[in-house]
């Protein structure tokens, strides 16, 4: 157990018990514990592996490259469908953390035994995501907007699309577009500063 990560599952008031079995079983795989993104997160040889993390009605274990795992029980859940590698397998009661901790230990052991393959999440390219119509306007109109917004990485872009396509108003997809186009502008990221 990392001493820095005890905070987290000392504030975790609503999750305590659960969150606290799912260390002990992580822990019991050998990885090494870390903070990260301010959640206990599990390494192995620096790789990430497993995350545990709380909402507001479950807790969940986040296996980095769920999507490569058989699942064969059939509990790992997609987030969102525009997450590509991450699953999770999410926690209402302690109650139904005993009853799987074989199974959580061995699928632990699976996402490990992925990450020594060098095994791969092959992402969607930046071409597949939906472009707005409100961007593509935009993009069309002003073409230093389009040159910088072409110069970022295809994850920059991606993160873009992503978050200028979730409204279902226009309104609401135009008002983020016009919100950030001089971070585009500047060749800077949708979460950069």
């Amino acid at each position: 157990m990392n001493p820095k990560v005890d905070f987290y599952f000392n504030k975790a008031a609503a999750w305590q018990q659960e969150v606290e079995k799912l260390r002990i079983i992580v822990l019991d795989c050998g990885l090494t514990e870390t903070l990260k993104w301010g959640v206990p997160c599990y390494t192995f040889q620096e790789n990430n592996i497993v995350l545990i993390h709380t909402f507001k009605t479950y807790c969940a274990l986040l296996f980095f490259k769920g999507a490569l795992m058989k699942d064969e029980k059939g509990i790992l859940i997609q987030q969102t469908k525009n997450v590509q590698a991450a699953r999770q397998i999410r926690f209402t009661n302690i109650r139904e953390i005993i009853p799987l901790e074989s199974t959580l230990k061995a699928y632990i052991r699976e996402a490990i035994d992925i990450e020594k393959s060098g095994l791969q999440i092959e992402f969607k390219k930046t071409e597949a995501f939906t472009m707005p119509e409100e961007f593509e306007r935009k993009l069309a109109g002003l073409p230093e907007l389009n040159t910088a917004f072409y110069a970022l990485t295809p994850g920059r872009q991606r993160a873009y699309l992503l978050y200028f396509a979730t409204p279902k108003q226009s309104k609401t997809r135009e008002a983020r577009v016009e919100k950030y186009m001089p971070q585009i502008l500047k060749g800077k990221g949708l979460n950069d500063s």
